[in-house]
């Protein structure tokens, strides 16, 4: 999919540039315009392929270490045996210790059956995720709007020129649509625990009531909890609003667009445990593995 959203994106260019001396201004600005949107859906979709292939290569690590160990016991079996048949006074012994191993190596494999049903698990769970919370955005919308699943934990993050002016934390009015559809996702998870955290660049401020980057990005997040609560019906119960100043980049902030990155708001949805374990068997089984229902306890991913 990716390589058809880049050769469509390649072909518009094309379209575009033989088509510059010949149509109109208001038929080249769309042209145009698709064009950028189809680069946009190109890079979402980049990010979110590589984020998923960092999380595989985590996972992947883990089975081949468990798969090494594995290949030791059975080595470390092999050279217990071959002393067992040596030494007939010590039969005892070694058949105890041939047990030992052989539950080794059973823990072993099991380990790794639980590894790989984890992983299908969690790539199952991620892709639910994150196709609920994005069904009702526009592509237009999915540019500012950064959404990220990790051990079932929903990341928002929203850039700030699309909820604040520059220095201010009143939401502007416009904010509001893409607040809703938020707030609507909140609404479908309603046992989870909501935080709100800002975040700025470290460029100094200093304004009436607001002494620093500190005090800006608490009261932006302060903004963003009330709007949800009063103007979308959220309970205040479940919010909690945080400031974290310039301290959290996620970028330089040496560059005007790794400051912008960094001036952002960013919107955690966390379930309790119960909530995760029912969405685990919400994911759709891949032909093959092992259902939720059938699987022994999963082994947690380490990241």
């Amino acid at each position: 999919m990716l390589r058809r959203l880049l050769t469509a994106t390649m072909a518009a260019a094309i379209v575009l540039a033989s088509l510059t001396g010949c149509v109109s201004k208001k038929k080249y600005a769309a042209l145009q315009a698709e064009r950028d949107g189809l680069y946009s859906d190109w890079t979402t979709i980049n990010n979110k392929y590589n984020e998923s292939q960092a999380q595989n290569q985590t996972i992947q690590a883990l089975l081949d270490e468990a798969r090494r160990n594995n290949e030791q016991l059975r080595a470390d079996y092999a050279t217990l045996q071959r002393a067992l048949d040596q030494s007939l006074n010590n039969t005892s012994q070694g058949s105890a210790n041939i047990a030992q191993l052989v539950d080794q190596i059973n823990q072993s494999n099991q380990y790794i059956r639980r590894l790989v049903e984890a992983k299908n698990r969690s790539d199952s769970l991620n892709m639910v995720l994150t196709t609920n919370l994005t069904r009702s955005l526009t592509p237009a919308e999915m540019s500012d709007v950064n959404i990220k699943v990790i051990k079932g934990v929903v990341y928002i993050s929203l850039a700030d020129n699309m909820l604040f002016r520059s220095g201010s934390y009143q939401i502007n009015s416009s904010a509001m649509n893409i607040l809703s559809k938020i707030a609507r996702i909140i609404q479908d998870y309603r046992e989870y625990s909501v935080l709100v955290e800002g975040n700025t660049d470290n460029v100094p401020i200093s304004r009436t009531n607001i002494r620093n980057n500190w005090d800006l990005s608490a009261l932006r997040a302060s903004s963003v909890v009330q709007a949800l609560q009063n103007d979308f019906g959220i309970d205040p119960s479940r919010l909690t609003a945080g400031g974290r100043g310039e301290y959290n980049p996620v970028a330089t902030n040496a560059t005007a667009d790794g400051r912008q990155l960094n001036r952002r708001t960013e919107i955690i949805i966390t379930p309790k445990l119960d909530q995760f374990m029912d969405l685990i068997g919400q994911a759709p089984a891949e032909s093959g593995t092992t259902t939720p229902a059938e699987a022994p306890a999963a082994v947690p991913a380490a990241r």
